[in-house]
Order: C-alpha cells, then sequence, then structure tokens
C-alpha cells in the first residue's frame, strides 16, 4: 500500500500512556470469556460492558511516561494515515452521493486497556467502535495477533480493519445503527444475531467502498493489498473463529458473517464503488 507520502489525521488520540484498572465484583473466569467472545470485533461493546455481567465496578485511569518502539511509531504513523484516507473518501461521498457533510470521527489508540463512553474495554476484544461517542478504538498489538495468530498480515490488510470500524461510524451518521438497536430489541437472540450479521457485512462493503475510491483519487494499491484484505475478511469470519476457538461451528450464534461472506460484501464495495451497493439489508441472500 502507497500511504508513506499520504496526509496525517488530526483526530488521533494517543492514550497509549494511559493505565486503566477496572474492580471487578463477582462474575469470574466464565463472564471474562463470554464478555470477551461477545465483543471480539463488536461494533457496539456497550451492551455487554454495561449490562451488569460480571458486576464491573469503578474504573481508575493513570497516565504514566511510556517509551515506545520504533515498531510500534511505524504502525501508529500509518494508522494516521489510513484514517486520514478514509476521511477525505467519505468526505466526497456524502457530498456526492448524499449531498451532506461527513462528520469524522475520532480514533483512540491505547495500550492494554481503555475507558470509552461504551464502558471498559480490554485489547483481547479486539478493535471497536463506540457510537456514544463515535470514536474508534484499537490496540496496536491486534497487528502483531492478525499476523500471527489469524495469518492475515500486510500494511492493507491492517488498513482493512480501519476501515471496517469506520464503516460502523458511516452506520451511525446515516442512522443505521441506530434503527438495528431497537429492532434487535424486539427479536430473538437468534433473529438478532442475524441482523448484527447484516449490520457487519454492510461494514465491510463500506471498507471496500472505501478501497475503490480512495485508490482511484490517490493511487494507493499495490499489487497484491486486495487479497490482504480479502485474506484478512476470511481470517476473522464467524465459521473461521468458532472452528479455531471450539472446533465446531454454530451458525445461529454468528453475529459477523461467515469467512466467505464476508470476503463477498468486501469485493462488492471494491468493485461497484457505489453506496447504493452496500445494502445488506435488502438483500435475500447474503
Amino acid at each position: 500500500m502507497r500511504w508513506k507520502t499520504g496526509r496525517r489525521s488530526r483526530n488521533v488520540e494517543d492514550r497509549r500512556g494511559t493505565r486503566v484498572t477496572r474492580g471487578v465484583k463477582g462474575g469470574g473466569i466464565g463472564t471474562i470469556v463470554l464478555v470477551l467472545a461477545a465483543l471480539y470485533f463488536g461494533i457496539d461493546p456497550s451492551v455487554v460492558l454495561n449490562s451488569g455481567i460480571g458486576n464491573i465496578g469503578t474504573s481508575s485511569t493513570q497516565s504514566t511516561p511510556r517509551q515506545t518502539t520504533p515498531e510500534e511509531d511505524h504502525l501508529a504513523d500509518f494508522v494516521s494515515v489510513v484514517l486520514a484516507d478514509t476521511e477525505d473518501t467519505w468526505h466526497s461521498l456524502f457530498q456526492q452521493e448524499l449531498g451532506e457533510r461527513y462528520q469524522e470521527p475520532k480514533l483512540v489508540m491505547f495500550s492494554g486497556a481503555v475507558q470509552s463512553a461504551c464502558g471498559f474495554a480490554q485489547a483481547a476484544m479486539g478493535p471497536f467502535y463506540c457510537p456514544a461517542d463515535q470514536k474508534v478504538y484499537i490496540d496496536l498489538s491486534f497487528y502483531r495477533d492478525l499476523k500471527q495468530r489469524h495469518d492475515a498480515p500486510g500494511d492493507f490488510a491492517q488498513a482493512y480493519v480501519i476501515a471496517h470500524e469506520v464503516g460502523h461510524h458511516v452506520q451511525t451518521l446515516l442512522g443505521i445503527s441506530s434503527k438495528v438497536h431497537a429492532a434487535k430489541r424486539k427479536l430473538s437472540q437468534t433473529e438478532a444475531n442475524k441482523l448484527s450479521v447484516r449490520q457487519e457485512l454492510q461494514a465491510d462493503c463500506f471498507a471496500g467502498l472505501w478501497a475503490h475510491h480512495a485508490d482511484r483519487a490517490r493511487n494507493i494499491l499495490e499489487r497484491g493489498d486486495i487479497d490482504e484484505a480479502l485474506n484478512a475478511a476470511s481470517a476473522i469470519g464467524d465459521d473461521r473463529l468458532q472452528k479455531q476457538s471450539r472446533g465446531h461451528v454454530t451458525p445461529d450464534s454468528f453475529t459477523h458473517g461467515s469467512s466467505q461472506q464476508r470476503v463477498r460484501w468486501f469485493k462488492k464495495g471494491y468493485t461497484e464503488g457505489k453506496l447504493s451497493t452496500c445494502n445488506t439489508f435488502k438483500v435475500a441472500s447474503l
């Protein structure tokens, strides 16, 4: 990916030197596992984080000087450029297709744990978007997991992760997230999961949409970049993650979509390049 000459975003909050601790009263290891499973790549962790599960107590923060490595600084610079590129793309799309002004999200880099408007989150939960404060949260160590644990290396695979979370911000601005949240409250868990899958696949399509327009406007893609993104989308499909963790797959519990579905919708956004292409809520088959 050609990114080093790109613009740096002014919307990055670096909290890597902030230590956040949270008191837990009860719940135990089983509760923690459930929370991690529910929030992994989740778009709205407030449902679990603030639901009272585990009787999570108060949090405290402490800022301390933190020595960063050249690799971490390189990743932080990369994240800033990718975020800026999504800003440029969505500003243009909102103006051209909707006649509206795009509101830029903030991106928070943290280490270990973070306090968001959606609640307390740990790095193991993965990157997430919080609609309550309209911020994307990421611990840069996730990129190491993406490469080593999920076998999805490459800078464009890393960019896809950010573009997906920004896709959730777009859903918030368009009123999609609030409608989905309201609808899910009236549904069974299985049906609510199906709605979550459609929301996540739309964010994948929005990520593909960003890649389509960013490359045409700024020539950011190099040979193999799209393959990196598709590999990352496949690596974090619900079926693949469940197979790795449980040894079996339970489709009714999917919340993000299968590997095949995630790849398909990213490709659809990238190939067709239209906002209307990404209406995952109107199609009969995903």
